[in-house]
């Protein structure tokens, strides 16, 4: 788990916040992840909004809690821990009811977390082709500046995500989010979706007959998803019957709820993408069923 060393932290007032802290952006999918992960516990939390559209997350404040640049970020009595995964387990394991990861089901969930995690950098890009316009979306070289000229470390070491981080958006100024990666990326998704389809054709949740982590996770990954274009009514029937299921429960839908004009930009987006034929489910190849 990444739970950073006081001597990582730059910005020390965090290390005098009692309770638990949430830094976190509205509309970040790990941040929705766990701010439901947060609601179905029960736990009292602080919020700390941090605003992404604004690059705010590359200033230095913030650069001095998580190098990476990344939300969420949970304080919990000075402690920082970053990676929205390992926050979860993190408070899973300190705030045991209602148990999220069940012991029987550990080694399932947690395999399926890094299956997950694995695939955020692919859900980054849908999102960034099809739910927020490249203009919008994009860097600025000087947030992207200040990022590279902050040392920052993870553990007393020099962090190697952080390339990882430099690296996509420095790509995606240049390219953008091209169709061959945009098509790659789907069908990624859609192999996982295929095998959740067979899983819920017996059971309502995806490890049986309750909610675990599990849940939380991929609905927040199908929600994106959905905004994005993509079929699943059409091409994974169960899984919208489980999504649907889960955004009915208020401790799901009001994480998730977008403001007005995001969802004005993404439906102008979305028109001129069906307009010129470069809809997800055309640049994917989805045939309807």
């Amino acid at each position: 788990m990444v739970q950073l060393l006081e001597s990582d932290i730059e910005t020390k007032e965090v290390l005098k916040w009692r309770g638990i802290h949430l830094i976190h952006f509205q509309g970040s999918a790990c941040s929705q992840k766990t701010r439901i992960f947060l609601n179905l516990k029960g736990i009292d939390w602080a919020p700390r909004p941090l605003n992404l559209a604004t690059q705010e997350n590359f200033k230095p404040w913030f650069l001095g809690i998580n190098p990476r640049g990344l939300v969420p970020v949970l304080v919990h009595d000075g402690v920082v821990h970053i990676e929205s995964n390992d926050i979860l387990q993190y408070l899973d394991e300190s705030f045991p009811e209602p148990n999220l990861i069940p012991a029987a089901l550990r080694d399932e969930i947690i395999a399926s977390l890094q299956e997950e995690d694995n695939l955020h950098l692919d859900l980054r890009a849908l999102t960034m082709r099809f739910v927020v316009p490249k203009f919008l979306a994009q860097k600025k070289p000087q947030s992207l500046a200040a990022m590279e000229s902050k040392a920052g470390t993870i553990k007393g070491q020099q962090d190697t995500q952080k390339a990882i981080e430099l690296n996509f958006w420095h790509d995606y100024a240049k390219q953008g989010i091209t169709d061959t990666g945009a098509r790659e990326s789907a069908r990624k998704f859609h192999a996982v979706y295929q095998r959740f389809e067979q899983q819920l054709a017996s059971q309502p949740y995806l490890c049986g007959s309750e909610i675990t982590l599990l849940d939380i996770a991929w609905f927040i990954y199908t929600h994106r998803l959905k905004e994005a274009g993509y079929p699943f009514a059409q091409q994974h029937p169960r899984v919208t019957t489980w999504y649907q299921g889960l955004l009915a429960k208020p401790e799901f839908a009001n994480e998730v709820q977008s403001p007005l004009p995001p969802k004005l930009i993404t439906a102008a987006l979305h028109l001129k993408q069906r307009l010129k034929k470069e809809t997800l489910c055309d640049v994917a190849g989805f045939e309807p069923k």
